[in-house]
């Protein structure tokens, strides 16, 4: 880990928490000469901060702060997919399955990773590409998930689904989810996806709620190529990344899902393992 004299933060908009720890933050940085790198949002919270976009807010830097829900860490991600930097994402309200360190603890973890002392779980992000004709008309790059879903209401979507060139069917559901082991306990989890193992190397076809019954998640190799083909009409179907960006398709658009040469790193407590997650946030038993 190299030496942290720089760290990136970016906000939740909105965000009355964030508001209040930020000036902390801030001060607590700056009493060990660390410069601060800010989005948009977290330069709206104090006055003085002199913001980048979001995009930029990594470069430089050798460690990323998220304050806010995982949905921020998501965009976070995206943004930071090319900059290989740990994001320390601390969790301000909500379910928070990634966002894994408290407003409590945020100092102490902070310490831990200016020490070195932090552990990190790695994730394997997805790259989506869109197909219009026989041009790429879109790329994108997914922690959670790619879908594709209806655009108009009580509309199922037609999808031509092939892994490797191999046909698998056709799906007429609500929507298809392609989702990475880090959002099968996202919206895929919703449908009726399998819980993955984050160091699994797999991706999970999802529908959501088929015409067909017998249409049952799939687990597959990350190293298959997915290709979704359209056959609704024009507008008809949406395809969403993360939850978060997308566009809508054409008739015979072609999207083909793999996974991404890119990986995230997060910083997680040194306590925390993935089932002590599912069970504070999925309410298991305990023992």
């Amino acid at each position: 880990m190299p030496v942290i004299d720089t760290v990136g933060i970016v906000s939740k908009p909105g965000s009355a928490k964030a508001e209040k720890l930020l000036p902390e933050l801030l001060e607590w940085l700056k009493a060990r000469r660390i410069n601060v790198r800010c989005d948009e949002q977290t330069a709206n919270y104090v006055s003085g901060l002199e913001a980048v976009h979001r995009a930029e807010v990594a470069r430089g830097a050798q460690l990323l702060i998220v304050l806010g829900g995982d949905g921020t860490l998501l965009s976070a991600a995206r943004s930071a997919g090319g900059n290989d930097i740990p994001l320390f994402a601390v969790n301000l309200g909500g379910l928070g399955f990634l966002t894994a360190i408290t407003v409590d603890n945020i100092f102490p973890e902070l310490e831990r990773a200016l020490r070195g002392e932090h552990r990190i779980g790695r994730r394997r992000m997805l790259e989506c590409e869109l197909f219009r004709k026989d041009a790429k008309v879109g790329e994108y790059e997914a922690l959670n998930d790619a879908v594709v879903t209806k655009a108009a209401l009580a509309r199922m979507v037609n999808l031509d689904t092939y892994v490797d060139h191999h046909f698998v069917c056709t799906f007429k559901a609500d929507g298809l989810i392609i989702a990475t082991p880090t959002g099968s306990t996202a919206y895929s989890l919703s449908a009726g996806g399998p819980i993955i193992f984050p160091s699994v190397a797999a991706l999970a076809i999802t529908p959501i709620c088929p015409h067909m019954l017998t249409n049952r998640p799939v687990i597959v190799p990350d190293t298959s190529e997915i290709h979704i083909v359209c056959r609704d009409l024009d507008d008809s179907s949406y395809l969403t990344i993360d939850g978060q960006v997308g566009e809508p398709l054409k008739q015979g658009d072609r999207i083909i899902c793999r996974r991404s040469e890119h990986c995230i790193s997060l910083v997680r407590p040194p306590a925390q393992m993935f089932f002590d997650v599912l069970r504070a946030k999925l309410k298991w038993g305990e023992r």
